[in-house]
């Protein structure tokens, strides 16, 4: 899977997931500093599915409707770096299939995944 992993991704969790196999652009090692939108249009252009703990990008992609092509947001306050890298490894490994073009938020108790294809985002704009 191509990724995007936005600077609120501890790089451990970007070394797992790059282990995995996964294609990551590590937003800290190509444009730190860089606007949300930038970031979101960065991942757009990609074709990849951006992963984050920045809640902004929500409202970017639901109350402003800008366009993505997959959003997994990482909600796992307290836990251990050790402990975030297997969630979040986990997450991509038995749910990876569901993320493109979807809002996902990745909690301690479960992977909620919301509809919200890019395409359906240009038939309604």
């Amino acid at each position: 899977m191509i990724l995007t992993a936005y600077e609120s991704i501890e790089k451990a969790i970007v070394d797992r997931l790059r282990a995995d196999g996964h294609v990551v652009d590590y937003i800290m090692e190509i444009a730190r500093g860089a606007k949300d939108q930038s970031v979101l249009d960065h991942s757009v252009s990609m074709n990849s599915v951006l992963s984050t703990s920045d809640k902004d990008f929500g409202e970017l992609v639901s109350r402003l409707a800008k366009l993505h092509t997959g959003i997994a947001l990482v909600r796992l306050e307290g836990f251990t770096l050790a402990r975030k890298i297997d969630e979040v490894s986990n997450a991509f490994r038995e749910h990876g299939h569901e993320l493109p073009g979807n809002f996902a938020v990745l909690t301690p108790d479960s992977i909620r995944v919301r509809p919200g294809s890019l395409d359906q985002r240009q038939q309604g704009n």
